[in-house]
């Protein structure tokens, strides 16, 4: 058995609250941190999601506050986003239950700043973003000259959205007598630069790397092409039977589309993103939590403070950006000792390449598999079905059914007929959404960027570079170009580029979807590509510089109209977004 909250020393309050939560070991984080911060030292945490670290900075904080003849806050914890400042308080909480007068205040944008303000005059400890603390700090609704602890919880990633000066500005404010704990999973060299600053000899408190958390997940990945990942992402969660299950993706679009999709084919889903109002963020949650939906689609940025350990299933629409948010993202299944799996969408070779990264670098395994075919998954429902059959044999008592089959074996029908009749109408039932999706074979899958002679959405190209249909429904979402941007692409057919190249290369460099983009056209010496106005701009943003079959590009607007001489022999026109 590890250490015992019982081995430190905690008041009394304290040790009453934490045997509530029935809580009696701690982990690693809790029991190497908590006695340093209690004696007063700055902390470098590094520690991964799920492994107790709220409670490892939460517990000292709370016991620091003891000075209860001052209105004004004593600790100050700094977090990403509203989810995550929301969790730390509700933790905090739970641990001050039974101490009187403490107070809890959590400000955050997207609420009434006046409710925060109210809570600000009687609170011992301040948890909130550093955007709306600094409100309240040029509001002076926020007095910071009696802080005894600043936390900054997270703080890669409050780096990453963008809120270093805000940070700065903050240490900066608070008394230089503060004990200053900073907890990250990654310490990228801005975050050794605020220790260096901010911090006075910092003791680090280094734990699990990653790894704790990913023990009892099992990782897969699927080949899959472009155009097939959201029914690749249906078939994954019919498979699974998982209750409640999270899916990411790199953007808020995507988010939404996904929602659509899967709402469509009668899955209760729901998104998470942070152009949502914080009302509908947090009904969200309340149903995700309830059980209400069974999935929930989210974003890196919004799912942070998500804290729910039954989650069983987690999938990966787009592999994330950085390597450490594919540890922060599986890390949410497989949790309080249960087990749990992740499903990985790979669809090129440049991805192929990247979850291999990911693999050495977590030091897992992450097994190929083969998306779920819609026979087996008939055949798994069935024997879901089978198990609850054998369950009622075994429980048998006469009911009101049995007049029913006496009824049908007069009128001539055996059991050996009506048996099988019962099941084939149960599987009838259970393959209403399957019908609707076609299996996904790993030889639609081509390892490159993508394959020649097929853009990212399925749909091949004639010689003449127009899309051939197989059926009418293809050929009725042939899409216009009305309301886009035209931009200009430096390569053209003197370098024998096909617009799989450019598709591979927009999805790849800019995060956008294939379905964002409109019209290609290839001339001699340059491509123009369609895209809305604000997919234009993504791609102009992050586009600056990129490689097509090893040449370096650029990516610019395109003038009014092209050169007489100078007509495309390829163009290729997307398919808008198909009504699933």
């Amino acid at each position: 058995m590890g250490a015992l909250f019982t081995d430190i020393n905690l008041s009394q309050e304290m040790i009453k609250a934490i045997e509530a939560m029935n809580y009696k070991e701690m982990t690693d984080i809790q029991a190497r941190a908590i006695p340093i911060i209690m004696e007063g030292h700055d902390v470098i945490g590094r520690s991964s999601t799920g492994t107790g670290k709220t409670a490892a900075f939460g517990i000292p904080a709370i016991e620091s506050v003891t000075d209860f003849t001052t209105n004004k806050p004593q600790v100050l914890i700094l977090a990403p986003t509203r989810e995550l400042a929301c969790q730390i308080s509700e933790e905090l909480k739970k641990f001050s239950k039974f101490k009187q007068n403490l107070g809890i205040a959590t400000v955050y944008g997207g609420e009434s700043i006046d409710i925060q303000i109210r809570q600000l005059k009687k609170s011992k400890i301040v948890v909130g973003t550093p955007g709306r603390l600094m409100d309240h700090i040029r509001r002076k609704t926020l007095k910071l000259d009696e802080i005894k602890m600043v936390i900054l919880d997270e703080a890669d990633e409050m780096l990453n959205m963008g809120f270093l000066e805000d940070i700065q500005s903050i240490l900066t404010t608070v008394p230089d007598s503060r004990q200053t704990l900073l907890f990250s999973a990654t310490m990228p060299p801005a975050i050794l630069r605020i220790t260096k600053e901010f911090q006075n000899e910092p003791e680090m408190v280094a734990v699990d790397h990653g790894q704790r958390t990913l023990d009892t997940i099992t990782q897969y990945y699927y080949q899959v092409p472009q155009a097939r990942k959201m029914d690749a992402v249906n078939l994954i969660l019919q498979s699974a039977f998982a209750k409640r299950s999270i899916i990411f993706c790199n953007t808020k679009r995507m988010v939404d589309d996904m929602v659509e999709y899967l709402n469509d084919h009668h899955f209760k889903v729901a998104g998470i993103h942070g152009d949502m109002k914080q009302s509908a963020r947090t009904n969200v949650m309340k149903d995700f939590k309830t059980g209400r939906i069974m999935a929930l689609i989210a974003t890196d940025v919004a799912a942070r403070g998500i804290d729910v350990d039954d989650i069983e299933m987690v999938i990966n629409f787009d592999i994330p950006l950085e390597i450490e948010y594919y540890i922060h993202r599986i890390g949410r299944t497989g949790r309080a000792g249960k087990t749990g799996s992740s499903h990985t969408l790979v669809c090129n070779r440049m991805q192929l390449r990247k979850i291999k990264e990911v693999a050495a670098y977590v030091k897992s395994d992450i097994t190929e598999a083969n998306v779920p075919s819609v026979e087996d998954i008939g055949a798994r429902k069935i024997e879901k079905f089978m198990v609850k059959v054998r369950k009622n044999l075994d429980d048998y008592a006469p009911d009101q059914y049995v007049k029913y089959i006496d009824k049908l074996i007069e009128d001539g029908y055996t059991l050996e007929v009506i048996a099988p009749a019962l099941l084939r109408m149960v599987g009838h039932k259970e393959r209403k959404t399957l019908l609707e999706v076609n299996n996904i074979n790993k030889t639609d899958f081509k390892a490159s960027a993508p394959s020649a002679g097929r853009n990212n959405n399925g749909f091949r190209a004639n010689t003449n570079g127009r899309p051939s249909f197989s059926n009418n429904s293809e050929k009725r979402a042939y899409p216009s170009a009305i309301g886009r941007t035209t931009l200009r692409v430096n390569i053209g057919r003197n370098k024998r580029v096909a617009p799989n190249f450019i598709v591979g290369a927009v999805v790849e460099g800019s995060g956008l979807e294939a379905r964002a983009i409109g019209k290609i056209d290839i001339y001699n010496d340059y491509t123009t590509l369609q895209l809305k106005p604000n997919d234009a701009k993504i791609l102009l943003d992050k586009m600056q510089s990129y490689k097509i079959k090893g040449i370096n590009v650029e990516f610019s607007e395109a003038p009014a109209s092209a050169p007489a001489s100078d007509r495309p022999n390829q163009a290729f026109n997307k398919p808008p977004r198909r009504k699933y």
